[in-house]
């Protein structure tokens, strides 16, 4: 009886250790993000936003077409204290990529990855669009590969933005 009693304890113990171990988030790497402006910050300073860091190159069809969804996320939700950082990727000539934001003023913080440090520290990410969605607590939420499916990125940005940090 005993037994079964310590069995039946150390189960429960373990289902709700893996309970817990699923609900953790990888932190968002730490990297240093410079803009096109030559600010500079780290992925600790995003911390207390919902973050939508979106790897792009101007190269890219889909990253150019979906530019302007991301536009409109960013001004529906802005407010509430959501971001975009559109990252160019190194492999994407530095001119090419401030020519195309001067052409299209949009409401990201644009950074360009020049040695490639930000991908590497996000997965080694080589394929665009990738986008990571960042909690206000500085976790990885949801990785997208491709274009956003938007109805359900808003529905999930809505539902972090409601979340204390």
């Amino acid at each position: 009886m005993k037994l079964k009693i310590v069995a039946a304890v150390v189960a429960i113990t373990l289902a709700v250790g893996a309970l817990f171990m699923s609900a953790q988030k990888p932190l968002a790497p730490d990297v240093a993000f410079s803009t096109l402006q030559g600010q500079r910050f780290r992925t600790a300073d995003l911390r207390g936003e919902v973050v939508l860091v979106n790897f792009w190159a101007t190269s890219c069809g889909i990253c150019i077409e979906e530019m302007p969804a991301l536009k409109a996320t960013q001004e529906k939700f802005e407010a509430r204290g959501y971001r975009t950082v559109a990252v160019a990727m190194d492999y994407d000539p530095p001119a090419r990529v401030s020519a195309f934001v001067a052409r299209n003023p949009l409401p990201f913080t644009f950074v360009h990855d020049r040695d490639g440090g930000i991908a590497r520290g996000f997965d080694e990410v080589r394929l665009t669009p990738t986008s990571y969605l960042i909690n206000r607590r500085g976790e990885i939420v949801h990785k997208i590969l491709g274009e956003p499916d938007f109805d359900k990125l808003h529905a999930l940005i809505d539902r972090l933005l409601a979340e204390a940090a």
